[in-house]
C-alpha cells in the first residue's frame, strides 16, 4: 500500500543515497582534476562541453554555470557533432566530453573525431577503463556505487555527480580568476539578482522631490513640505547643510506631546544625525542600512551635496527584495 509516509521515506532515501554518492567523489579526486582546472583556465578558445542523454543536459547546465562565471563556453550534443556540428570546434578550445559508461555508440565515434582535431579532451565517466576514459587526456572520476533508482538504471545519483563535479571546476576557475560579484554581475543584467548587484541609488532616485526645509520653518510649513513631496519626509538644511530630518512620524509625536504648534519650528522636533547614503551607492546596500536602523529613508547626497531621499517603498518596487 502507498501511504504518504511510504512516500517520505522513499524521498528520503533517495536523498541519502545521493548525498552518499557525492561525499564518495573526495575519494576520486586526483591530479587530473587540478590539471584539468588549469588546462580550462590557460585556454585561448572557449570551453566545449559534449554529451549524449541525460549526461548532455548535464553539460548544458555546466555551460550555463562556465559562462555565468567568466569562462566562455559552448554546448555541443555528441550526436549532432558527428552530423556536422563539429564545425563549430575550434583549434583553441578544450573540450569535457561526459558520459557515465563512456562506451555509448554516439562517444565512441565522437572521441577519435575530437582527438583528430588535436583539442585538448577531459573525459568525464565512471568508467575509467572504457573508450572515453582511455582515450582522453585527462580524466575525472564520477564514479558512483549506484543509482537511487529502485532499478539501479535510470540516470539520478550519476548525473548528479558530474552536475557536483562541474560545479566543482566552476568555483575554481572562479577562485583562480579572482571573480567577485562585480563580475558575476556583467553576465546577470537581468531579474532581481541583476538589479541587486548592478542598480545604484542615483539610477532610481528622483530628484524632483527633494523635500527641505530651514531649521527655523515653521511647523506648517514641515507638514506642507513633506505633504508636497509625498515621501513622509523633509530634510532640515542650514546654510546647505543637513542639520536633521522630520518625519510625518515626528509630526505625529509632537501633536500628541504638545496642545499648540505656535511657536514651534523645524529644528525643536527634527532628528539630528540622520542616516545618509551616497548618490553612487549600491540600492542593495542602501537598504539594508533602513533594515538595520529599522528606518524607511535615507537623506542622498552626492558628495557633500544633499540630492534628494531614498524611499524603502521605492526599493520594494523594483522587486530586488
Amino acid at each position: 500500500m502507498i501511504t504518504k509516509e511510504n512516500i517520505l521515506a522513499s524521498a528520503k532515501n533517495t536523498i541519502l543515497s545521493q548525498s552518499d554518492s557525492i561525499s564518495q567523489l573526495i575519494n576520486y579526486l586526483t591530479e587530473d582534476f587540478a590539471k584539468a582546472v588549469e588546462l580550462i583556465y590557460n585556454c585561448k578558445g572557449r570551453l566545449v562541453v559534449t554529451g549524449i542523454g541525460k549526461s548532455a543536459i548535464i553539460a548544458q547546465k555546466m555551460v550555463a554555470t562556465f559562462n555565468s562565471t567568466g569562462t566562455p563556453s559552448m554546448f555541443l550534443h555528441a550526436a549532432e557533432a558527428i552530423h556536422g556540428d563539429l564545425g563549430m570546434i575550434q583549434p583553441n578550445d578544450a573540450i569535457i566530453c561526459i558520459s557515465k559508461s563512456g562506451n555509448s555508440p554516439e562517444i565512441k565515434v565522437l572521441v577519435p573525431l575530437l582527438k583528430r582535431y588535436g583539442n585538448p579532451l577531459i573525459g568525464m565517466t565512471a568508467n575509467l577503463s572504457s573508450f572515453l576514459g582511455k582515450g582522453s587526456d585527462l580524466v575525472l572520476n564520477a564514479h558512483v556505487d549506484n543509482e537511487s533508482c529502485p532499478n539501479n538504471l535510470a540516470p539520478t545519483n550519476s548525473t548528479t555527480a558530474q552536475l557536483v563535479l562541474g560545479d566543482a571546476l566552476a568555483v575554481c576557475l572562479m577562485e583562480m580568476r579572482n571573480f567577485k560579484s562585480e563580475d558575476f554581475a556583467k553576465y546577470h543584467p537581468g531579474g532581481a539578482l541583476g538589479k541587486k548587484l548592478l542598480l545604484r541609488v542615483t539610477d532610481m532616485l528622483d530628484r524632483t522631490h527633494k523635500p527641505m526645509v530651514s531649521n527655523s520653518s515653521s511647523i506648517k510649513d514641515v507638514i506642507v513640505e513633506i505633504s508636497e513631496k509625498r515621501l513622509g519626509v523633509t530634510a532640515v538644511m542650514e546654510d546647505k547643510k543637513l542639520v536633521g530630518i522630520i518625519t510625518d512620524g515626528d509630526i505625529r509625536r509632537m501633536l500628541n506631546k504638545t496642545e499648540t504648534i505656535s511657536g514651534l519650528v523645524a529644528k525643536d522636533i527634527m532628528t539630528i544625525n540622520p542616516k545618509t547614503v551616497q548618490l553612487e551607492s549600491m540600492v542593495i546596500d542602501a537598504f539594508n542600512t533602513m533594515e538595520d536602523f529599522s528606518i524607511t529613508q535615507l537623506v542622498v547626497f552626492d558628495k557633500e551635496e544633499y540630492v534628494g531621499i531614498i524611499h524603502i517603498h521605492d526599493i520594494l518596487k523594483e522587486g530586488i527584495i
